[in-house]
């Protein structure tokens, strides 16, 4: 998978509270996981899609051209369409009539699927979703002047025209750290995977705990194995040492690693990040009984969910959502982008954000998409809100 903002008081923009209405409105109107690795395929020539048909669309040099690079083929084509039906789901319900929205195939080829999507004189990319395909497409667009807005995390491809829009362990480690300390918890610990996420998930820890005025005693890598996970948790140190403990890591390891942190004797609240997120079965573990993580809202997420199950047939990867978002910032701004002329790319550091699928969100100096985040608490019941994202920024 390619990888919030700590949760400020309601006083957001008003322009970004009438976006987010109009949002709202337009999904209730008619009404997974990892993305695994993707092996090197090697350049190929993409096919890229048919525009969108749109009801009352303007001729076609009167609409700002935007394309959509989502893998079509290969092992990441299911989460590729997903992104791509709600792309096309938000043009539809957005009734942006002024823009042209094109899909073009990463999974031959990132790098000629953007010339091609340059030939065919698109000004704004959407995508690609994994960081090795950002790095392609990056100089491509860059040699062009035309912003990338990623589904990416991957914080080390942001910048010189790349925007990421995908969800970062470091924000929500922010989020659940913050929480936590205003709970009373002041000694951390943490499980980290080794590879990238874990060492972005520790620096992570460390600024966090810091930045609450808290102390983490202890932190420990392991390798994604039951063996290398117990090893870990011994090597902690005594369970009674610290009082909360992040496991950094998906819902999946969560699971694994909960009940041997029980059986360790240690008591501490478990926390987690926005990986946590895609993973139903939590709530019926006992061992993560009272755990916190911090995520995006779901709320207009479960109604988006619900519509894209009506018109296609089937769930939506979770990711789908920055397919859906990046589509409705680009219909509000082509209110005031002439067709043919340069995507205005200043409009993206506005301060008072965006809004959309999933809450309010706006880039950072980095390009790095900077969100309002909740807390949730998983409990026998399911999980619940103990802590509401804000509704957007106050700065």
């Amino acid at each position: 998978m390619a990888e919030g903002l700590r949760a400020s008081q309601p006083g957001i923009a008003s322009k970004t509270v009438r976006f987010g209405g109009l949002m709202a409105a337009m999904l209730l109107a008619g009404c997974a996981g990892v993305v695994p690795h993707k092996p090197n395929t090697g350049a190929g020539k993409p096919v890229p899609q048919k525009p969108v048909p749109q009801q009352g669309r303007l001729p076609e040099e009167a609409r700002d051209r935007v394309a959509v690079l989502v893998p079509l083929s290969g092992p990441n084509a299911a989460v590729g369409q997903s992104i791509a039906n709600a792309a096309n789901m938000a043009l539809i319900d957005s009734g942006g009539a002024g823009v042209r929205l094109t899909m073009y195939d990463t999974g031959t080829g990132a790098a000629q699927a953007a010339r091609t999507a340059l030939a065919e004189g698109n000004k704004l990319i959407l995508g690609p979703l994994l960081s090795e395909d950002v790095r392609q497409v990056a100089p491509v667009a860059e040699a062009a002047h035309v912003p990338v807005l990623s589904f990416s995390n991957d914080v080390d491809v942001a910048g010189h025209g790349v925007y990421l829009l995908g969800f970062t362990p470091t924000q929500s480690i922010e989020r659940v750290v913050e929480y936590a300390k205003s709970r009373g918890l002041s000694r951390f610990a943490a499980l980290v995977p080794n590879g990238l996420y874990g060492r972005r998930a520790s620096t992570a820890m460390l600024k966090a705990a810091q930045e609450a005025h808290g102390t983490v005693v202890s932190m420990q890598g392991y390798d994604r194995s039951a063996a290398s996970l117990g090893a870990a948790i011994r090597k902690l140190g005594d369970p009674k040492g610290y009082d909360a403990l992040l496991i950094a890591d998906s819902g999946r390891i969560a699971l694994v690693a909960a009940p041997l942190v029980r059986k360790s004797g240690s008591g501490a609240r478990l926390l987690g990040t926005e990986l946590w997120n895609t993973e139903p079965q939590l709530a019926a573990a006992k061992a993560l009984g009272g755990s916190w993580f911090a995520s995006v809202s779901d709320g207009l997420y479960t109604q988006f969910a619900a519509k894209y199950r009506a018109r296609f047939g089937k769930s939506p990867f979770r990711l789908s959502s920055l397919g859906y978002d990046s589509v409705l910032l680009a219909v509000r701004i082509s209110a005031d982008w002439k067709p043919g002329t340069p995507f205005p790319e200043g409009r993206l550091v506005d301060k008072g954000g965006f809004s959309g699928v999933d809450g309010a969100f706006r880039f950072d100096r980095d390009g790095i998409a900077d969100r309002v985040l909740e807390v949730k608490q998983i409990g026998t019941g399911g999980v619940t809100v103990v802590s509401p994202a804000a509704r957007g920024f106050d700065d």
